[in-house]
């Protein structure tokens, strides 16, 4: 074995539960907490004074940087402060550009942390009280990731459609009517598939959300399960009201061997592969498949030299049951086996852009129980247009680890004109309904022309947007009249 090799020999994770404020433990104070458990892990000690650099995905905090801080905190002053632009593929992306540097630039050991405080942030505004945050000024030695693009299109934004809540169900929407199923049939099989991340989150000791919820309990809208966004209820939602914090020490087998850290410590990095689908909801293709992932998916598949039939465990990126659904049929795994290790964003819990840490941190614990085990990670930033996806094993693989771009084969791939303005006839291409409360508010529809290019309108009919939760719209023709009024033809 190469004796660059990059090994991960420490993940760690922690959960701040509240009986009330005054338990609340800030970002920072998670992230120091993680990464000293992530050095217990490796089951020596003295490893983080060997920290050549500590890596912080960004949050939604307001430190500057809290890479220096904790550096001075674990004991490795002097080591590299570097962060991340946001985004949940930012995790895989920064391990894969560790993994790199510690193959091939003399990188040996790196911490990565990350935290967030939803839960305890939300408790406070509703308390009207101000939660502390240590100052961590100063400037990150470096930012890991390219400058990105806004997260919506401009003609979304004038339509007022500027989050996730508004784009992952018209996906839903798409695949139902692409699947050819009823209202009723696809609200029973995604409810049916989000169950059973639930029933992995019973299982995952660091899950959020560790009590039984039926797939009738998921897609029933009740008061404590309102609508958001059909044909999503909360609980089909990234449950972003957590607090929780992970670690990982990853460095090379030399440094792994010369600190005595157990070959049972070790998990491997195989490869990595990135890319981004063409940006934005305005211009895919379609809204119910997603070629990033396929090309990324096949070459990582490539690089590996496996079949999806030969991973022993799966964590697809779960903001949203769509993402999921897409990413199964782009990689071919039956929707009903486990597609997840931690339960999803929304039972395991969704800390923002830090998610997939915890995956991969539970990952490493499951990997370590099974000898000769892979596992597959995908990391999704965007509206289902940032990937970063990994292949993780319990053994050596056979190369060196590789991280690829595939960004050139997905830019040659089609996308779809969009119109910022459009009047005349149109075919529903997808939509979703907005509530407040138990009220519909506003209903978002993506439209193809005559010529088969996109383009938005809005309704606030409120005939229509009830029409809309219990008929197929998609497919249905309409009259355009301006950006907020349409006529239903049939």
């Amino acid at each position: 074995m190469n004796p660059r090799t990059p090994v991960l020999v420490g993940a760690a994770q922690v959960l701040n539960r509240l009986e009330g404020l005054e338990d609340a433990k800030e970002p920072l104070e998670m992230m120091t907490a993680a990464i000293l458990l992530a050095e217990k892990d490796t089951g020596v000690g003295n490893v983080l004074a060997q920290a050549q650099s500590v890596r912080v995905v960004r949050g939604m905090w307001g430190y500057e940087n809290p890479a220096k801080l904790l550096a001075e905190r674990i004991g490795t002053v002097g080591a590299e402060s570097i962060g991340t632009l946001i985004g949940g593929n930012q995790n895989q992306v920064v391990i894969n550009e560790t993994a790199s540097a510690i193959l091939h630039e003399g990188l040996d050991l790196a911490v990565i942390t990350g935290a967030e405080n939803g839960n305890s942030a939300g408790k406070a505004r509703k308390a009207g009280v101000t939660l502390t945050e240590t100052p961590a000024p100063g400037k990150y030695d470096r930012v890991i990731g390219a400058k990105q693009q806004p997260e919506h299109h401009e003609f979304e934004r004038a339509q007022g459609i500027m989050r996730a809540i508004q784009i992952y169900p018209m996906y839903d929407n798409a695949i139902r009517h692409a699947r050819g199923e009823s209202i009723d049939q696809h609200a029973q099989r995604v409810s049916a598939l989000w169950s059973r991340f639930n029933d992995v989150a019973q299982r995952n000791p660091n899950a959020w959300v560790q009590h039984n919820m039926t797939a009738e309990e998921i897609r029933t809208p009740s008061q404590t399960n309102r609508r958001i966004s059909f044909p999503y209820t909360k609980f089909m939602n990234a449950n972003m009201s957590v607090n929780m914090g992970a670690a990982l020490i990853m460095c090379s087998a030399f440094k792994a061997k010369s600190l005595g850290i157990p070959k049972d410590r070790w998990v491997y990095p195989h490869a990595g592969v990135v890319g981004h689908d063409h940006f934005s909801a305005s211009v895919r293709d379609n809204f119910y498949s997603s070629p990033g992932i396929r090309m990324i998916g096949r070459r990582l598949l490539e690089l590996t030299d496996m079949t999806v039939d030969e991973l022993d465990f799966v964590d697809l990126y779960s903001c949203f049951p769509s993402a999921v659904q897409i990413a199964a049929m782009e990689y071919g795994l039956d929707e009903k086996s486990d597609l997840t290790v931690t339960g999803g964003l929304t039972f395991g819990g969704g800390p923002l852009n830090n998610y997939v840490m915890h995956s991969v941190a539970r990952t490493v614990e499951l990997l370590r129980e099974k000898q000769g085990a892979r596992a597959l990670i995908t990391a999704n930033g965007g509206n289902l247009y940032k990937h970063a996806h990994g292949i993780y094993g319990s053994e050596a693989p056979s190369h060196d680890f590789t991280v690829e771009n595939v960004q050139d084969d997905i830019d040659a791939l089609p996308s779809r004109q969009c119109l910022a303005k459009f009047v005349g006839n149109a075919i529903i291409e997808s939509y979703t309904v907005m509530f407040s409360g138990d009220d519909p508010t506003v209903g978002h529809l993506a439209c193809r022309t005559g010529d088969d290019t996109r383009t938005w309108v809005n309704t606030q009919d409120s005939d229509i947007m009830n029409a809309m939760l219990v008929e197929e719209f998609c497919g249905r023709p309409v009259h355009i009249k301006g950006p907020n009024e349409l006529t239903v033809l049939s």
